[in-house]
């Protein structure tokens, strides 16, 4: 099958942007021009497509190589380029070729050498659309420069709907004036002025309008009052601050703006003085404004303003952190407000992977927050494959996301946790600012993390998920984004009731060596800081008549755990986690959290023996560079392997077979994890 032209360059462009970190282009391209089936997300593909194999490999020997395909394929033609003679009319006409952007033909060695034009002569006669003759008119008026062939393009091309005058059968009038026209137009040779914003808005205000019938002029007089004298003074006081002097008081610099009985109207251009106060968003109302004569930069200002008006409808006043909250966060965190967040946690944030086959997932830096990586990765699964509707894809395509689809799934999940953890009720987003709010003292060891943080409660889940996305950036590019979200759910669920859920309230959610503890992992995927796996509560009897309650999962859970200390009867994970509502599971294996994952709900319900169905895993710390799919066979493990010895199992089969008795694993040629 050939590969499409569109696809292969989309994809090229793709990959050059991937290598130089440009996820916001990636973005809005993704948006812009979707990826499809035949979109290629291998590099190594990509390179046999384009039959450059030789060319890379001659790259990556070079002293300097360059770490885009595109990037070599363009040294490539330009050292092509560069070899040929100076004074090769061949080389030349290529060079004009690429400076004009079109081809053209080959002049006849005998014709009449014409002197050589600047640059952007060309460039302007391919950006204004110009005929051959008004290009040559309005550069010079030599012979030479009128023997060049015209191109038909330019020709026939009418841009606005009518043809250009001929240059020889206009008046020397219309031809000055044609030729002041196209100097401001900036189709002359030479350098041009460009007006500023300013300048254009007050020629604008002060051009007269002989064509206009009154009626007309009347019309627009009407709008223009209207926008001027009732919202004017609101919208400019709301934007920038500033109000307009009054008629009386201030000092005008231009004609007072009236109606004449013949319905003319002068332009009113008012001097305004900065004031410092803070702009007043609740005056500004901007389905009524009646605009006239807008362009460009004052929809950039009015978009602004819809902006501003949308934040104004959802924003929340965030408080904050004082040190009594904070010594109670780093006590129930880290056991002593002496402690202070490991340089694993400080510096993880929630990264996605460049590896097109594992966009999906989550990369975790170093070991200790792992719990908290693998359930939010959890969660951005179960947006990603079930419940985002925008995509039409289906199944495994899913695990294929576009840079604004997994960071939206990732707002979306961290709204999810904080909203269960705050009971559907309210949440708290913890947001770091630029400035301490409480100064350290000897009881409170200072990294400036929790003195800087400020606390946005919201009551309910649609300004939850948009506080989330105005701060992403805090999240998944930060230094603090693993420690943010933390924080958000304890205080989202409050310190009172995390202590409340422990079956010890002086344990902590970060353990030994930073390692994330059940109850933190609990906390995240059920909401609650439950200190075990089971269902519900259990009493235990710990001597001389005391009852100790132990405290569990309380409901089904959307997504699971599996644990391979229930393979070594340590613990025992109850149906609410076991079987969960979506086919995800949090894999707790040799202290360590990772992702097991399928595509299809049915596998939760369907317990046959026979039945054989795929997973996939992912570990954001195993350096994992491929897609892992395991296929799992049920009742299909024969004798002789359940007598080989348990140290040569890979720990994540023992894993899947807590909750598939009797599953044969087959890791489809892909190396067994040990």
């Amino acid at each position: 099958m050939v590969a499409s032209v569109e696809e292969v360059s989309s994809s090229l462009v793709r990959e050059y942007l991937s290598r130089k970190g440009l996820k916001r282009t990636i973005a809005c391209m993704d948006e812009e021009h979707p990826r499809t089936e035949a979109s290629i997300n291998n590099r190594s593909q990509l390179r046999e497509t384009l039959h450059i194999e030789d060319l890379y490999r001659k790259n990556k020997v070079d002293k300097s190589p360059f770490k885009t395909l595109l990037e070599i394929i363009v040294k490539h033609h330009i050292e092509q380029f560069v070899s040929l003679e100076p004074n090769d009319t061949k080389a030349d006409e290529i060079t004009s070729a690429v400076v004009c952007g079109k081809q053209s033909k080959i002049r006849p060695e005998t014709e009449e050498e014409c002197p050589s034009q600047p640059s952007y002569r060309s460039l302007m006669c391919e950006q204004d659309g110009l005929s051959s003759h008004d290009h040559i008119a309005s550069a010079n008026d030599s012979d030479c420069q009128k023997s060049q062939p015209l191109i038909p393009f330019l020709e026939n091309n009418v841009s606005f709907g009518q043809r250009k005058p001929d240059i020889n059968t206009m008046k020397p009038e219309d031809t000055q004036r044609s030729r002041s026209n196209r100097i401001r137009r900036g189709m002359m040779a030479g350098p041009v002025p460009q007006e500023s914003t300013k300048k254009r808005q007050s020629r604008r205000a002060e051009v007269s309008q002989p064509l206009l019938s009154k009626e007309e002029e009347n019309k627009q007089a009407q709008e223009r009052l209207l926008f001027t004298g009732i919202h004017k003074k609101n919208l400019e006081r709301s934007l920038t601050g500033i109000s307009i002097a009054d008629c009386g008081g201030g000092k005008p610099s231009g004609r007072v703006q009236s109606e004449n009985s013949n319905g003319k109207v002068e332009q009113n251009m008012q001097k305004t003085r900065n004031v410092k106060t803070e702009p007043n968003l609740s005056d500004l109302n901007v389905s009524e404004l009646v605009l006239d004569d807008i362009d460009d930069d004052d929809l950039r200002e009015f978009s602004k303003v819809s902006l501003q008006r949308t934040v104004a409808k959802c924003q929340y006043t965030g408080r904050p952190m004082d040190k009594q909250t904070a010594t109670e966060l780093k006590a129930v965190l880290l056991g002593s407000s002496l402690n202070y967040f490991s340089v694993e946690w400080r510096n993880q944030s929630f990264t996605f992977s460049e590896i097109p086959e594992l966009s999906y997932g989550i990369v975790q830096r170093k070991g200790g927050p792992c719990g908290v990586l693998a359930s939010i990765q959890a969660f951005v699964l179960k947006k990603l494959l079930f419940e985002n509707t925008e995509i039409s894809y289906t199944g495994l395509q899913r695990l294929r996301p576009s840079n604004a689809t997994r960071r939206q799934c990732l707002v979306l999940a961290m709204a999810e946790i904080l909203w269960r953890a705050g009971e559907e009720k309210q949440a708290t987003v913890a947001i770091k600012s630029g400035k301490s709010h409480f100064t350290p003292s000897d009881h409170f060891r200072s990294e400036e993390v929790l003195e800087k943080i400020m606390c946005f409660t919201v009551d309910n889940l649609k300004d939850l998920q948009f506080i989330l996305e105005q701060h992403i950036e805090q999240f998944d590019s930060g230094m603090l984004g693993c420690i943010l979200l933390t924080i958000s759910a304890v205080l989202s669920r409050s310190v009172e009731k995390v202590r409340e859920d422990m079956d010890v309230p002086s344990t902590t959610l970060i353990g030994a060596h930073g390692y994330c503890t059940q109850e933190l992992v609990n906390l995240l995927l059920c909401g609650r800081a439950a200190s075990n796996v089971f269902d519900n509560d259990m009493e235990l009897d710990s001597g001389n008549g005391n009852m100790m309650l132990l405290k569990g999962i309380k409901s089904h859970c959307d997504v699971g755990l599996l644990s391979l200390f229930e393979h070594y009867n340590i613990c025992k994970v109850g149906a609410y986690l076991k079987t969960p509502s979506y086919p995800i599971w949090v894999v707790c294996s040799e202290s360590h959290f990772s992702v097991l994952f399928g595509l299809q709900r049915e596998l939760l319900t369907n317990e046959d023996k026979g039945l054989e169905f795929d997973l996939y895993y992912y570990d954001g710390l195993a350096n994992q560079q491929e897609e892992i799919r395991l296929t799992i066979s049920i009742g299909n493990l024969s004798q002789s392997f359940q007598e080989v010895d348990t140290d040569l199992i890979p720990p994540l089969e023992l894993c899947i077979r807590t909750r598939w008795k009797d599953a044969f694993v087959s890791w489809n040629d892909t190396e067994p994890l040990l």
